[in-house]
């Protein structure tokens, strides 16, 4: 009877070594790998400094109708590719704000904008960053307006000279050349315009980390 057990006991505990034996330093004599948790490692990816970020826009902005502090949007027209690797493909969304806008002014006045990036979006989070800033100036109209004051004159002139002589061809002058000049401080300059797909591009001027 004591045999029997010590029989059973001898198989059961030999078995558990054989078992346990098995798997040396992770690895079973078997030659199957023993599994292993894996270290989640965290990559960083960051855009430097100097990267341009070529943007079409989705809001319209203007001379006239933006003001100082409206948000725009726009997206990647071309992905950001570093080192190989897209970090942004073509179509990120980013945010931006105008920094000053001014329309036309009279006679002298040109309009001009000055936009500036100011976060990417990706997904529910976003990533601030800081760009240089996009600055435009409307055409000046000096030339145009001149040309308008002196046909005034002009025309002014030869009125004047029918109605009465030299004296009158002077009197016809002023009244001309103030005419002349009533139409420029009627017609406002060029406006500038940007319409939703129009491409900007803007420069990084800090590295963002992503």
């Amino acid at each position: 009877m004591l045999c029997l057990v010590s029989t059973a006991l001898a198989a059961v505990f030999g078995c558990s070594d054989s078992s346990s034996a098995k798997t040396v330093a992770g690895t079973n004599l078997d030659g199957i790998a023993a599994p292993q948790a894996k270290a989640a490692v965290a990559v960083t990816r960051v855009i430097p400094s100097g990267t341009v970020l070529r943007l079409s826009l989705i809001d319209a902005l203007d001379s006239k109708q933006s003001s100082a502090g409206d948000r725009f949007a726009g997206s990647l027209s071309e992905p950001v590719v570093v080192n190989g690797a897209t970090l942004l493909p073509k179509g990120t969304l980013l945010h931006g704000r105008v920094i000053d806008a001014q329309g036309a002014g009279k006679v002298k006045g040109r309009a001009s904008i000055r936009l500036q990036l100011t976060e990417i979006v990706q997904g529910n989070r976003t990533v601030a960053i800081d760009t240089d800033t996009f600055a435009a100036e409307a055409n000046s109209q000096q030339k145009r307006d001149a040309g308008i004051i002196a046909g005034g004159a002009g025309v002014g002139a030869a009125i004047g000279a029918i109605a009465g002589g030299k004296k009158g061809a002077g009197i016809g002058a002023i009244t001309g050349g103030g005419a002349g000049t009533g139409v420029v401080l009627a017609t406002k300059g060029n406006e500038i315009h940007y319409g939703p797909e129009t491409n900007l591009n803007f420069t990084l001027t800090n590295s963002v980390k992503l």
